[in-house]
């Protein structure tokens, strides 16, 4: 299924049904007096939150919803029909906003949360709402509400506790099919991930953690260069963000700068989130040089970044590193 992250689709609401203006007419009652009943309330659009859902795909192909109207009230305070809503579902971390104003509409965050992209009108009251001492004959209805009509963008941003940055080839998507059960596409070439995964993470004794992965950053990124940009976003909402850095490139260190410097030329809020290094491909490096290549490329690093040889081929470090993020998630969950 392809992956749809931005999507804009027109809504329209139902117009609320006329309050009627009748009255009574019984062969016995030849002043039977107002009867006229209530207009039917008009179809709202609302966005509901699915967690089985991870992409806006749907509503790229069917971007056109407007809801029906409510019927007019009717004799013998008979209410009109209101107009079912009509229910968009869509992934949860979804925010939703005006494409001509830019007003936030809503946020979707957690399953089932709703939020209403078009009010459908209320109904009229009917005459007989109308009736007192003082008149007993009226003969005046309420109209119903006018509905409401909008443009709408929906914007996916994943939420996952774990966000991985990296340049293209840097071993990202087979260190996510290593350390969860997601299924990236993986091969031998620049920009093999064109589009977001998640995968679940877990660590035994009712430990998991969700864990996303983008597609690679290069320098300019945040200039629109590659297909990084498209997808920073994403990491906007991670609480933990994952250097992975592959140890047979050049200078792992300044690789991680270029990379820190993109994200801060994106968003400065991203450099608040706590980070780790992974130094990936380390199963390509002699095995009697591993020891001192690691340390070298530790001190390339900022004092107090937690750097992490791994390897996803050899299976190695791997539980060091579950272990190293549950630990920064959980903590910043607690301060939640």
């Amino acid at each position: 299924m392809k992956f749809v992250d931005y999507v804009t689709i027109s809504v329209r609401s139902g117009k609320g049904g006329a309050g009627a203006a009748t009255f009574r007419r019984a062969k016995y009652e030849p002043k039977g007096g107002p009867d006229g009943g209530d207009g039917g309330a008009g179809g709202s659009v609302i966005l509901e939150a699915d967690k089985n859902l991870y992409t806006l795909l749907d509503l790229r192909y069917n971007r056109h919803h407007f809801a029906d109207h409510g019927q007019p009230g009717q004799k013998a305070q008979k209410t009109g029909k209101s107009a079912d809503d009509i229910v968009l579902r869509v992934p949860t971390g979804t925010v939703a906003r005006d494409s001509e104003t830019d007003e936030l509409l809503g946020e979707l965050m957690e399953d089932g949360d709703r939020v209403v992209l078009a009010q459908g009108g209320r109904g009229g009251l009917g005459n007989v709402n109308f009736k007192s001492a003082t008149n007993q004959a009226p003969t005046y209805a309420q109209p119903g509400e006018p509905n409401e009509e909008r443009e709408v963008t929906l914007e996916l941003k994943l939420l996952a506790d774990v966000g991985l940055v990296g340049f293209p080839n840097a071993g990202k998507s087979t260190l996510v099919s290593t350390l969860s059960a997601a299924k990236p596409k993986v091969a031998d070439y620049p920009f093999t991930t064109l589009e977001p995964s998640l995968g679940m993470v877990y660590l035994g004794d009712h430990r998991s953690f969700v864990i996303a992965d983008i597609p690679g950053i290069i320098e300019g990124a945040s200039d629109g260069k590659g297909l990084g940009i498209r997808f920073l976003k994403h990491i906007e909402r991670n609480a933990v963000l994952l250097f992975v850095v592959p140890a047979d490139g050049d200078d792992p260190g300044a690789q991680y700068q270029t990379l820190l410097a993109e994200l801060e030329a994106f968003s400065p809020d991203l450099l608040d989130k706590p980070r780790l290094v992974a130094l990936s491909k380390t199963d390509l490096l002699p095995a009697d040089m591993l020891d001192a290549f690691v340390a070298d490329a530790r001190s390339g690093f900022p004092d107090g970044i937690e750097v992490l040889p791994v390897s996803a081929v050899a299976q190695r470090g791997l539980e060091r590193l579950k272990e190293a993020l549950w630990q920064r998630v959980e903590a910043e969950h607690a301060m939640e």
